[in-house]
């Protein structure tokens, strides 16, 4: 499975960006999806999470009531909508995928449970 992320950009405090994944080479039906982003200097850090049955979301607590994690299961592709964004949201952002089964609930916060990555799409948010 290849995993492709678009939509980043430049935007004003304020604004909105929509983020795609795009996965190739096999279906990620039954894969959780997770996005995680990254700003220089910091280690990469958790945002959002979507189970495969689209039962169960998560959020990282800065993003919570402004980013809407998605997923279309016939198209094999992913989301994120980011809404009021702030300029500390500047990152490079990546989505991840996987499908194994995981001994704590909580897995999904960490990067190293993820088997599959896109590149990151950079998103830059201007004050």
């Amino acid at each position: 499975v290849q995993l492709q992320a678009s939509g980043g950009g430049l935007v004003q405090a304020g604004g909105s960006l929509r983020l795609s994944c795009i996965a190739s080479g096999g279906s990620i039906s039954n894969y959780g999806m997770g996005w995680f982003r990254q700003s220089p200097g910091k280690e990469r850090e958790f945002v959002a999470f979507i189970s495969w049955s689209e039962g169960r979301k998560y959020y990282a607590d800065s993003v919570k009531g402004r980013f809407t994690i998605s997923r279309d299961n016939a198209k094999n592709t992913g989301s994120l909508q980011m809404n009021t964004l702030k300029p500390e949201d500047t990152a490079l952002y990546y989505c991840a995928a996987d499908s194994r089964a995981h001994s704590y609930s909580t897995w999904y916060q960490r990067s190293r449970e993820y088997g599959y990555w896109g590149q990151g799409t950079l998103v830059t948010v201007s004050s």
